[in-house]
């Protein structure tokens, strides 16, 4: 009886593998065609405005804005920024709950987003270190800023950076200046408290964060700065050793 159930338990397991791992390979070449949080938004607010566009024909200043905002080792981590997540932790228990701060990388967002419903319990989490590890394996990072790119809340009822440019900007994604793309970056975290169309002290802070950054889509720049990170981190071992 333990062994038949222990069989089935594996053949569930293997199966459900197996058509995550389909999902997530269909996705690598086929635009998400919905998400939960777009049905949501869809009841709500009774219309839904969202246009797909690839990332070449997203400016370049747009995924730098976003990364300058969100997740500036995206580059470098394979879906999860343990540094960061150990400051979070620390931060809320000094805290005490009263202000929470969050951790997750664009690879995390993107899980999220694409592939989980809403809410905050250890499933959903689960689901999305799941589906993280996941993407990250099966997808390239330009595959994974540019589903972001096109599923991420831009404002109520408006999802995607093609349809905040058109609405704020008059005209698409290809066009976005730093200036603009760092106002759509601004309100990912509170899309539907913040304005898109207006330039806020976090949109300008964001600037000056892509421009310290440079365009870490160069492999020549993010080679520079995993040099200057290897040699940060033996100088820290180094003073560890005295």
């Amino acid at each position: 009886m333990f062994k038949r159930g222990l069989a089935v338990l594996v053949s569930i397991l293997g199966w459900t593998v197996l058509i995550c791992l389909l999902w997530v390979l269909t996705l690598r070449i086929l635009p998400p065609p919905i998400t939960w949080v777009m049905v949501e938004q869809a009841h709500e607010q009774g219309a839904l405005r969202r246009e797909w566009v690839p990332l070449s024909r997203i400016s370049r200043a747009m995924p730098m804005a976003v990364i300058a905002a969100e997740d500036q080792k995206f580059f470098d981590h394979a879906g999860f920024d343990m540094e960061a997540m150990r400051k979070a932790y620390a931060y809320n228990v000094r805290k005490k709950g009263k202000r929470t701060k969050g951790a997750s990388t664009l690879s995390q967002q993107t899980a999220k987003n694409v592939f989980c419903w809403p809410g905050r319990t250890y499933v959903r989490k689960a689901a999305e270190a799941w589906f993280t590890l996941l993407i990250e394996l099966c997808w390239s990072k330009e595959r994974i800023i540019e589903v972001y790119l096109n599923v991420a809340e831009t404002g109520k009822g408006r999802f995607g950076v093609e349809s905040a440019a058109r609405a704020c900007f008059k005209h698409g994604a290809a066009e976005l200046t730093s200036d603009q793309a760092a106002r759509i970056a601004a309100v990912l975290p509170l899309p539907r408290k913040r304005n898109a169309c207006s330039q806020t002290s976090r949109s300008g802070w964001i600037v000056r964060q892509m421009n310290n950054l440079g365009d870490l889509f160069d492999p020549a720049v993010r080679e520079r700065y995993r040099a200057e990170a290897e040699r940060k981190e033996a100088r820290q071992q180094k003073r560890k050793r005295k």
